[in-house]
């Protein structure tokens, strides 16, 4: 098993990453601000136009650390990636698999599985443990339709059909969103999922969260020998990590979702964080953005049971171990994908 490293999110407007030994060196004029061991790390996310040295960029691909260039607000640019890790079979088998819909059908309706199963669990979850603040019955209501496209997954015949019973159990999960928003009403509020650009507080949070979530699915694909770009569900498109929007469905509502509510309902970020934009689009500030980075980076060390493996483990290596089953069912040593089934 991995590790759990660290991932180091540079967010200060202008630096520059360099390499100086075994340190990632982080500088804004010409001025050090701080260094950190690279062996500490397993990936570095760069925020803005933010610049790094080819000996850096270099050491971190030869070393699997994850590079990932964004915008200040999130919106992906560019990933820097060393030699392929896995051997050539395990890609070669992935890309087969790709290019059939029958056996792509087959990983995408487990992944989807996991991901409706997972959708059902966090309402269920706050039915059990906010039942006098909420409206139960709609939240229950809601359940048993998530619930009935799940019994419909067995019967998909296409990657279509999948998307289409993806498609509504979505819109059935965020049409309760807003009921488990408890605090800050006022200033966070959820009507429909929105993004490019997000319209609302909670849309810009959520697809804050989504991207970092993105960011390492990737990097756990690419540490399991697969290629994060090649997927089943998703369809190819030049620079978009088909794979890890694959993958990391199953954990959008139990990770992110549920990381989204809690930094909410807690009262840790607040709608002062949030600006709007002349076109309606709204976007964190820099405080806002490094309190969600460093809760991020907190919650990715609390531990759980993985439900299959049985093995207590941090949320952070959750979207790694998942990568590994991925990649034991492609090389035939599994009968069947198993999702990540949370309850």
């Amino acid at each position: 098993m991995r590790i759990l490293g660290n991932t180091l999110y540079v967010t200060t407007p202008d630096a520059y990453l360099a390499l100086d030994g075994e340190n990632v060196v982080i500088q804004k004029g010409g001025n050090e601000l701080r260094r950190i061991p690279l062996h500490n790390l397993d990936g570095i996310v760069a925020f803005g136009y933010t610049g790094a040295s080819p000996a850096l960029m270099g050491t971190c691909a030869e070393r699997g650390v994850a590079l990932t260039f964004l915008t200040m607000h999130g919106r992906f640019l560019a990933r820097v990636c060393g030699t392929e890790q896995g051997n050539v079979l395990l890609r070669k088998e992935q890309y087969r698999v790709s290019d059939s819909e029958e056996k792509s059908l087959a990983i995408a309706r487990g992944m989807i599985t996991g991901k409706l199963f997972n959708s059902r669990w966090v309402i269920e979850r706050a039915i059990r443990d906010y039942a006098m603040r909420l409206d139960t019955a709609k939240l229950k209501h809601t359940s048993d339709l998530i619930a009935e496209s799940l019994r419909h997954l067995p019967d998909a015949k296409t990657l279509d059909e999948i998307r289409g019973i993806e498609g509504k159990a979505a819109t059935c999960y965020f049409s309760v969103f807003d009921d488990l928003i408890l605090q800050q009403k006022e200033q966070f509020f959820f009507q429909s999922r929105n993004r490019r650009p997000p319209r609302d507080n909670v849309n810009a949070l959520v697809s804050f969260v989504y991207t970092l979530l993105a960011h390492d699915t990737a990097a756990a694909l690419e540490t399991a020998g697969l290629d994060p770009y090649v997927g089943f569900l998703h369809s190819d498109r030049p620079g978009r990590i088909s794979l890890a929007l694959d993958l990391m469905e199953e954990f959008r509502p139990v990770l992110a979702d549920r990381f989204v509510l809690t930094l909410i309902n807690t009262r840790q970020i607040n709608g002062d964080g949030f600006v709007q934009k002349e076109d309606g689009a709204v976007l964190m500030d820099d405080i806002t953005r490094k309190k969600v980075l460093v809760a991020w980076q907190e919650k990715k060390q609390e531990k759980i049971t993985h439900p299959m493996l049985g093995e207590k483990m941090e949320w952070g290596l959750v979207p790694y171990t998942q990568a590994l089953l991925l990649a034991r069912y492609l090389r035939g040593d599994l009968d069947a994908y198993p999702p990540f089934l949370w309850k």
